[in-house]
C-alpha cells in the first residue's frame, strides 16, 4: 500500500511538474503555434503579396531560439512575454503590409506581405566604421525592412555575416531576415530604448520624456522605429494600422493590449 501511495505521489508530482513547466516555458512556440502564426499572415501567400510564404513559422521560432538568451520572448510573466511578441509582430506587419481599407478581412489580415522595400533607395550614409560596399544598396528588407549601411553593419556583426557587401541576404533567408528583425527589436538605438525593454516594462521615462510625452506602452515603440516621420504631429490614420494590427493579435490570444497605444501626441526622439 505504502509502495503504491509512493508511486502515485510521484505521479502527480510529475503532473505539477509538467503543468509548472509548461506556463513557464520560455519556447515561443508556446506563446503563439503555428495555425495562430498562419491565421495572423492570412494572405500571405495571395498572388497579391511578393511574399508568397516567405516569412514562415519555422524560420520565426528559428531566429526567436537565437535571442532567447537575450531575453525575447523570456522576459517576464507569461502575459508579458505573449504582449511583446504580439508587439513585434504588429510592427512588423505594419512594415511589411499590403493591406488597403477595403482588403478582404479588412487590413489587418495583410501583414508579412512584402519581402524589399518598393522604393530601393541607396541608403547609404558616410560612414567610416561601416562603409556602402559598391554597387551594393541598404534599402528596406524583411519584416523590419532594415535600412542604411550602419544597420546593415551592425546586424551583421551580431549575426556574424558580412551585411555590408551581402544585404539582399536579408530578402533571401529567412532566418537571417527574422533575425535582423529581432537584433532592431532588442537592441537600442542612440539615445533611443530598446523596443524590447519597453514592452518588457524595464524602460523608465525621463523627465525629459515625460515632458515630451513619451510613456511606457507600445506608441513609444512606434516612436523608436519611425518616431521622425510618424510622431508628434496629431493623429495619422496612415499609420493607424502599427496600433490595428496590435489589438487584433492581442484580441486573438486574449492579452489586454495595455495603454498609449499610439504616439500621435508624443515628440519624436532627437537625434544625438
Amino acid at each position: 500500500m505504502k509502495l503504491i501511495y509512493s508511486l502515485l505521489s510521484l505521479l502527480l508530482l510529475d503532473v505539477l511538474w509538467g503543468v509548472g513547466a509548461a506556463e513557464g516555458s520560455k519556447d515561443v512556440g508556446r506563446l503563439i503555434n503555428a495555425t495562430m502564426f498562419n491565421e495572423m499572415f492570412k494572405y500571405q501567400k495571395d498572388p497579391q503579396c511578393p511574399s508568397q510564404g516567405f516569412y514562415s513559422y519555422q524560420a520565426f521560432l528559428a531566429a526567436a531560439s537565437s535571442f532567447a538568451k537575450l531575453g525575447f520572448a523570456t522576459t517576464g510573466k507569461l502575459s508579458t512575454r505573449k504582449r511583446e511578441v504580439l508587439a513585434f509582430l504588429a510592427q512588423t506587419s505594419h512594415q511589411t503590409t499590403g493591406g488597403w481599407p477595403t482588403a478582404p478581412d479588412g487590413p489587418f489580415f495583410w501583414g508579412y506581405c512584402h519581402i524589399r522595400e518598393t522604393t530601393k533607395d541607396s541608403y547609404c550614409k558616410a560612414d567610416s566604421k561601416w562603409p556602402c560596399a559598391k554597387g551594393q544598396k541598404y534599402y528596406g528588407r524583411g519584416p523590419m525592412q532594415l535600412r542604411y549601411n550602419h544597420n546593415y553593419g551592425e546586424a551583421g556583426k551580431m549575426l556574424g555575416l558580412d551585411l555590408l557587401k551581402n544585404p539582399d541576404l536579408v530578402a533571401k533567408d529567412a532566418v537571417v531576415s527574422f533575425k535582423t528583425a529581432i537584433w532592431f527589436w532588442m537592441t537600442p538605438q542612440e539615445n533611443k530604448p530598446s523596443c524590447h525593454d519597453v514592452m518588457v516594462g524595464k524602460w523608465r521615462p525621463t523627465e525629459i520624456d515625460k515632458a515630451a510625452k513619451r510613456v511606457p506602452g507600445f506608441g513609444v515603440v512606434t516612436n523608436i522605429i519611425n518616431g521622425g516621420e510618424e510622431c508628434g504631429h496629431g493623429a495619422d490614420t496612415g499609420v493607424a494600422d502599427r496600433f490595428g494590427f496590435y489589438e487584433r493579435y492581442c484580441n486573438m490570444l486574449g492579452i489586454n493590449p495595455g495603454k498609449h497605444l499610439e504616439c500621435f501626441f508624443q515628440e519624436p526622439f532627437t537625434r544625438m
